[in-house]
């Protein structure tokens, strides 16, 4: 087929990083972004260049962009006229409104973690259920915490089978910026079992999940902590090859300097990465395992960037451009820059 034709609705913490991820596709085009107002994000982005069209969501928000010096080409109908998927990354709740005017338009669609699960044909992730997402209208993403700790679960289920596994998530309280939390020297419990144990479930429903969640004051990353109990036997070093085999798994030693969630941050800055982003989940290679049969390993999810290959997956699986599974992840791993093979 010919280019994929793409449209990202919300350019907030994700939808920038999923605009950006599009436009590095060389199968996919960007045709626009939509946003309802000025926000620092689409100032940046002016200040930029302005390398994406910007369509404003309703008429009634052009004055405002267009007084900030933001060109507009268009609204959100103008928009739908001229893709074949749209990316909804706006707020928990808007999507299920905005679905229906997808709907309208016969445009595909696919949400971001923060939507409800009944308003899609499937719960998606690229490496557990992609086949499941093929040629359907409308996909939902798995959170980051949830995107990441199937990852790592998928890759050694697929070696040698998980009968089940118990997380304990230790979660950044908000994202960089963010001041609507107010979380001060506090770790705040949830009740157990986390929605990530529960999710895990809904995409591989062969295996047995629970969890405990714990909300800390920070804001870069998360860590998990996953007790993993395989149905064969399985080497500690066994365990280190099938991760680092993975394209978007990174190992890295706590000796070396990875001791947090913020060294990770760190690192990906002077990588160069846009925003510090990582597209990679990172095992410590200290915390792997084995205790007596379980398999224990500890993870760090870059939230803001995690979801970001497997939403690639996502419109490749809607919109049948590869004939298999294998061809999709493969076409996302290289235009994102993720390379097979140990990161060490």
């Amino acid at each position: 087929m010919s280019k994929a034709r793409v449209g990202v609705v919300g350019y907030g913490v994700i939808g920038q990083r999923l605009a950006d991820a599009v436009y590095k596709q060389g199968d996919m085009e960007l045709v626009g972004i939509v946003d309802v107002a000025p926000t620092l994000a689409l100032r940046a982005l002016k200040e930029r260049g302005m390398p994406y069209a910007l369509y404003c969501a309703q008429d009634e928000n052009r004055a405002q962009l267009e007084e900030a010096g933001l060109p507009v080409s268009g609204n959100l109908i103008d928009l739908l006229k001229k893709v074949d998927i749209i990316l909804d990354a706006t707020s928990a709740g808007v999507g299920r409104k905005n679905k229906e005017i997808y709907k309208e338009y016969g445009v595909k669609a696919i949400f971001q973690g923060g939507e409800k699960n009944d308003i899609v044909d499937v719960f998606f992730h690229g490496y557990a259920n992609f086949d499941k997402g093929v040629g359907k209208d409308y996909l939902k993403l798995t959170s980051c915490n949830t995107t990441g700790l199937i990852r790592s679960v998928d890759c050694l289920d697929k070696a040698v089978g998980i009968e089940k596994v118990a997380v304990t998530i230790i979660r950044r309280c908000a994202d960089p910026g963010d001041t609507h939390r107010g979380y001060v020297d506090l770790a705040k419990v949830e009740p157990v079992p986390n929605h990530q144990a529960v999710d895990l479930m809904t995409i591989m429903p062969h295996i047995k999940a629970t969890g405990l969640l714990v909300h800390v004051p920070t804001t870069h990353g998360h860590i998990i902590s996953v007790v993993a109990t395989p149905k064969k036997k399985i080497s500690r070093e066994e365990v280190l090859a099938n991760f680092a085999k993975h394209p978007r798994i990174r190992i890295v030693r706590i000796a070396d300097g990875f001791d947090s969630n913020t060294a990770l941050f760190r690192y990906a800055r002077d990588l160069g990465n846009h925003r510090g982003d990582m597209y990679e989940i990172a095992v410590f290679e200290e915390t792997v395992s084995i205790h007596e049969s379980d398999i224990i390993y500890a993870i760090n999810i870059p939230q803001e960037a995690v979801v970001i290959p497997e939403t690639m997956d996502g419109i490749r699986a809607a919109l049948r451009m590869h004939a298999s599974q294998e061809e999709a992840l493969a076409a996302t791993n290289k235009y994102l820059g993720l390379k097979p093979g140990d990161a060490r």
